[in-house]
C-alpha cells in the first residue's frame, strides 16, 4: 500500500508503511461514532441506514500523527484544506458517476496532534473491515471523517465541494437555512445493563453505561425514573482518554414492582447536555436525545 500526498505542496510523497512508521507512530484511545447512530429515535424516521444505537466503539489506534506527513510535504501557503480520499468507490443514487469516499479536514484539524494516519487498531494491524491498511483517524468528529482505506491525501487551495461534503453529512433541518457540515460528536450517555425490555429482580440493582462527547470529558451522568427530574448523579470511573467513552454506574432502589422507564443523560466539560428530544433533521444524523430503557421489576 502507497500513500499518495499531492495539492497544494512543495513536495509529492509516496509512502508506504515502512516510511509512515519511521516518522515515529503514538497511540491513543478514541471513541468513534457514525453520524448516524441514534437515527431510529427520531420521527418521522430519516433516510440511512436505520441505526439504533449500536455504532459506536472505542479502541487503541496507533499511527503517524498527519501533521508529521504535512510538514515533510511542505504545504504552500495557499492551502486551506486537507482532502482525504479511500480506496473505496460507488455510486451513491442521486449521482451519475462512480466516486470514491472523500471528506476534508480545515488546517486546524488536519494539524491537530491528535489526528492520525492509523496503521494498528488495538495492537495490531487494522482489520479490513475497519480500514486497513491505513485509516485516517479524526478524534471527537463524527466517524465519516476518519475516511478508512486511505490512499490519497490532497492540500487544496479551495474548500472541497464533494458528495460527502456537501451533499450528505450535513445538518439539513428543511427550515428553509442552509446546511451546515456535521463534525464534533454530540455529547451522549447510553444504558448498557439492564437492556430494555429486561425483567429484572426486586431490590438494589447496578445500572451501568458509558458517555461520551466530542467537545471534552463528560463530567456528569445524571439518572432518572419514570419521567421524573434526573436529580440523582451517577458514579463516573476515571477518564481513559480525552477522546473516548467514559465508563458510569448508578445504584437503583428497584423497590415499587411493574414496569419502570430508565433514562440517562450527559454532561461535558464544556456544559453541553444531552435534550429530551433530538433535532429532526434530513439524514438523521447527531441525534443526541437522551437513551429510555424500559425494565419491569419482578
Amino acid at each position: 500500500q502507497v500513500l499518495e500526498v499531492v495539492g497544494a505542496v512543495q513536495q509529492a510523497l509516496r509512502l508506504d508503511i515502512a516510511d509512515l512508521q519511521a516518522m515515529g507512530t503514538r497511540t491513543l484511545t478514541a471513541t468513534l461514532e457514525c453520524a448516524g447512530n441514534g437515527r431510529t429515535g427520531l420521527q418521522p424516521l430519516p433516510a440511512g441506514e436505520p441505526w439504533g444505537l449500536g455504532a459506536v466503539g472505542t479502541a487503541r489506534w496507533t499511527g503517524v500523527p498527519l501533521r508529521a506527513v504535512l510538514e515533510s510535504a511542505r504545504l504552500r501557503p495557499h492551502a486551506v484544506e486537507i482532502l482525504a480520499i479511500g480506496a473505496d468507490r460507488g455510486r451513491p443514487p442521486d449521482v451519475a458517476d462512480e466516486i470514491p469516499f472523500a471528506r476534508s479536514l480545515p488546517l486546524t484539524k488536519a494539524r491537530d496532534p491528535d489526528t492520525l494516519l492509523a496503521l494498528q487498531m488495538n495492537g495490531r494491524p487494522i482489520p479490513p473491515e475497519h480500514g486497513a491498511p491505513i485509516r485516517l483517524i479524526v478524534p471527537g468528529w463524527y466517524g465519516m471523517a476518519s475516511v478508512k482505506w486511505l490512499e490519497r491525501i490532497e492540500a487544496r487551495a479551495e474548500p472541497f465541494r464533494g458528495y460527502y461534503q456537501l451533499g450528505r453529512y450535513v445538518y439539513d433541518y428543511a427550515d428553509g437555512n442552509p446546511p451546515t457540515p456535521v463534525r464534533t460528536i454530540r455529547v451522549r450517555s447510553v444504558i448498557v445493563s439492564p437492556r430494555d425490555g429486561d425483567a429484572v429482580r426486586r431490590g438494589q440493582m447496578i445500572v451501568r453505561g458509558k458517555a461520551w462527547s466530542g467537545e471534552g470529558v463528560v463530567v456528569r451522568v445524571q439518572f432518572g425514573v419514570d419521567g421524573a427530574e434526573p436529580s440523582q448523579d451517577a458514579t463516573l470511573a476515571p477518564p481513559i482518554s480525552p477522546h473516548a467513552w467514559r465508563a458510569w454506574e448508578f445504584a437503583w432502589d428497584a423497590t415499587n414492582l411493574g414496569r419502570h422507564v430508565l433514562r440517562s443523560y450527559a454532561t461535558d466539560a464544556k456544559g453541553n447536555r444531552q435534550p429530551d428530544v433530538g433535532r429532526w433533521n434530513r439524514y438523521g444524523y447527531g441525534n443526541d436525545a437522551a437513551q429510555a430503557i424500559a425494565v419491569t421489576v419482578q
